[in-house]
């Protein structure tokens, strides 16, 4: 790694200053995100809001996780822009009459229809956050947000969560999916930091065993979409390649973030159990090299494509942003567990892809996603709409890994 500058280098002060910058530039980029009522608009290329489009109810929520942690770094302004989303979350976002919350609101205040297991998840974790940094009305949201989440999404018998239901909690949609179930994870990890409810952690691991049990029978890549019997669906959007939430294929991103969140539940779990941990962490890496084998300059170009078909072959060429940002954490997460020098090679490539392509030097943030060439692009992801997996990536790799990151920044975690 001698020709790699020490700014790219795990371990060294001059990435850490690095990161720092980073980190407070994207802090300062998110502040205009809150609409009068709390929920938060969608943010442009340089940071000021796009009010004609919908202000949703999974962003609202990593903006009240990013400022809440933004409180404990002593950013200023955090402690009102993170009130500002709990407010959000707690009323106009918030179904008074059905409960739960509502997917979004479009720019006319009228809702969008369906309840979703994937923002209900960031509303928990928005909640675990805020009772970390002491904000009003967070318990409140937090213990609602719990009781809505296990009455409606968490099956006991399954050991998993289901997808979508209609607005009035009366309908199922059949479609099961994994994208909530990890959010779902990194949720349940985080109530069990943040306020000791242990039965979160054991919940999560056995989403982790059931997801571990496919990938491994897959080659390690990850079967994202399912029946309500819990069948793969392998066809499954076929016709709609790059969708936001639920492409086709295998999304090599969510194979790095599994490998991530599920080293986090092993550490934690196993504490004083280094065998127990081990096959965990060796299930992390292998999900983490697959992924990176795949993707990572498939097509003669840095970056990392956002999905692949069954044969690992590049589907969807493109580069999202949440994707480095995970790739970032997670090789920071293996070297600092294992040693292996490949983990921190990878990290240093990583963080020089960041700084020559993906951060934007002019306006701030990063860019959502370039296509296979690392040109600019806005088809799936236009303007910069939150700061959430961006800020985590300026944390997580020096933080604690058995820890959720709000915790460790607040008791200082640091490795």
């Amino acid at each position: 790694m001698s020709a790699i500058s020490k700014k790219y280098q795990i371990d060294t002060e001059e990435n850490r200053d690095f990161l720092k910058e980073i980190r407070n530039g994207l802090l300062n980029f998110g502040h205009k995100f809150p609409s009068p009522g709390g929920s938060a608009y969608y943010l442009s290329d340089d940071g000021t809001p796009w009010k004609d489009r919908d202000r949703e109810a999974y962003v609202t929520s990593r903006m009240a996780h990013v400022y809440s942690i933004g409180s404990f770094l002593g950013h200023e302004g955090s402690e009102e822009l993170a009130d500002a989303a709990i407010r959000g979350l707690r009323g106009e976002l918030r179904d008074q009459e059905n409960g739960g919350w509502y997917a979004g609101l479009r720019a006319d205040g009228s809702f969008l229809p369906n309840k979703q297991c994937y923002a209900h998840a960031f509303v928990i974790l928005a909640g675990t956050s805020g009772v970390l940094a002491g904000r009003p009305g967070a318990e409140e949201l937090l213990e609602e947000a719990l009781k809505v989440y296990d009455q409606r999404f968490w099956n006991e018998e399954e050991g998993l969560s289901c997808d979508t239901w209609n607005t009035e909690f009366t309908v199922m949609d059949d479609y099961r999916g994994l994208n909530a179930n990890m959010h779902t994870v990194e949720a349940f990890l985080a109530v069990a930091d943040a306020v000791g409810k242990e039965e979160y952690r054991v919940r999560a691991g056995r989403i982790i065993d059931r997801v571990l049990g496919w990938a491994s029978g897959n080659s390690w890549r990850i079967p994202e979409h399912y029946t309500k019997e819990w069948v793969a669906d392998t066809e499954f959007n076929k016709d709609h390649l790059d969708d936001q939430f639920k492409p086709y294929g295998a999304t090599p991103g969510h194979g790095i973030e599994w490998a991530r969140l599920i080293a986090q539940w092993a550490l934690s779990t196993y504490k004083d159990d280094r065998e127990g941990a081990a096959k965990y962490i060796e299930a992390s890496e292998n999900l983490f090299n697959r992924a990176i084998e795949d993707a990572w300059n498939a097509d003669g170009a840095p970056g990392i494509a956002y999905t692949t078909g069954w044969d690992g072959k590049p589907i969807v060429h493109d580069r999202m942003h949440w994707v480095l940002a995970e790739a970032i954490n997670t090789s920071a997460l293996l070297y600092h567990v294992t040693g292996k020098p490949k983990y921190a090679d990878d990290y240093a490539m990583f963080m020089e892809y960041l700084d020559e392509k993906v951060l934007d030097h002019v306006n701030g943030s990063w860019f959502h996603q370039l296509d296979q060439n690392n040109n600019l692009i806005g088809t799936v992801w236009p303007g910069k709409p939150d700061i959430y997996h961006a800020l985590q990536a300026t944390l997580i790799p020096y933080y604690a890994p058995d820890t959720s990151i709000a915790l460790a920044v607040k008791k200082g975690l640091s490795i």
